[in-house]
């Protein structure tokens, strides 16, 4: 499969699922939510992609959930602070930056990262002939 459409897939895929998870949780989502699930997911996946099998799991998740903050921050400046669209607050949440990051949802991003690695190995595998997914955890 050529490697863009592979990229444009894994985007759209992760932002799908992205924006379906915030429509699960707060019961709607924004249309720029796609764009940052996507490019946290596409993240994830390239990341993911360029690790060894023996790199702990669990450091791969640490760095995919680094990135999806700092997403986090610079997406919420520009579209919450800079143009005012007020797509989420996190002012009353405990350690929260700027009402934009927060760490509760540093945490829950976590498990969604590990989802998001393991997704992406199965998405390889099942459809695109890559090696069959094994973790080492810590």
């Amino acid at each position: 499969m050529n490697e863009r459409i592979k990229d444009l897939m894994l985007f759209a895929i992760f932002g799908t699922i992205y924006v379906l998870l915030e429509i699960c949780w707060r019961g709607y989502s924004h249309w720029t939510m796609w764009f940052v699930g996507g490019l946290c997911g596409y993240f994830a996946a390239v990341q993911n992609s360029k690790t060894e099998w023996n790199v702990p799991l669990v450091q791969q998740v640490l760095r995919v959930d680094l990135f999806v903050l700092a997403c986090e921050f610079v997406f919420g400046f520009i579209l919450n602070i800079v143009l005012k669209l007020n797509v989420w607050d996190y002012s009353d949440m405990p350690y929260n930056i700027m009402g934009q990051v927060c760490l509760p949802f540093a945490i829950i991003w976590l498990p969604l990262c590990a989802i998001a690695i393991v997704l992406d190995d199965y998405i390889e595998y099942w459809f695109l002939g890559g090696e069959k997914p094994h973790y080492k955890i810590l």
